[in-house]
């Protein structure tokens, strides 16, 4: 499966934005899907992730309560909305694919799309 991202942008502290993640093929139901992230300097962090029906998430600590995973199969896209957006959520995003289901370790990615930068200015 062949995955793009994107909706990343600049936004003020407070603001949202939406990004999405386009899948190729016909099998992303078959898969769960993460985000994860990494801000300059750091290593590839986990964000979100959601199995394959879309009835389970997962959240890292640092969005609970301000992002939400969610997909649409039928138009195979992933999507991550990000609400309350500050500072030190600044990073290129990453959609990932994972053939076991949901994880949060990047060990268990088996695809990976190119990223989409999100700058949060204060």
């Amino acid at each position: 499966v062949q995955l793009q991202a994107s909706g990343g942008g600049l936004v003020q502290a407070g603001g949202f934005l939406r990004l999405s993640c386009a899948a190729s093929g016909r099998t992303f139901s078959m898969y769960g899907m993460d985000w994860f992230r990494q801000a300059p300097g750091k290593e590839r962090e986990f964000v979100a992730a959601i199995n394959w029906s879309g009835a389970n998430t997962l959240y890292t600590d640092s969005v609970k309560g301000r992002f939400t995973i969610s997909r649409d199969n039928a138009k195979n896209t992933l999507y991550l909305q990000m609400n309350n957006l500050k500072p030190e959520d600044t990073a290129v995003y990453f959609c990932a694919a994972a053939k076991g289901g949901f994880s949060t370790s990047i060990n268990n990615i088996d695809y990976w799309g190119k990223g989409t930068l999100v700058t949060v200015s204060s």
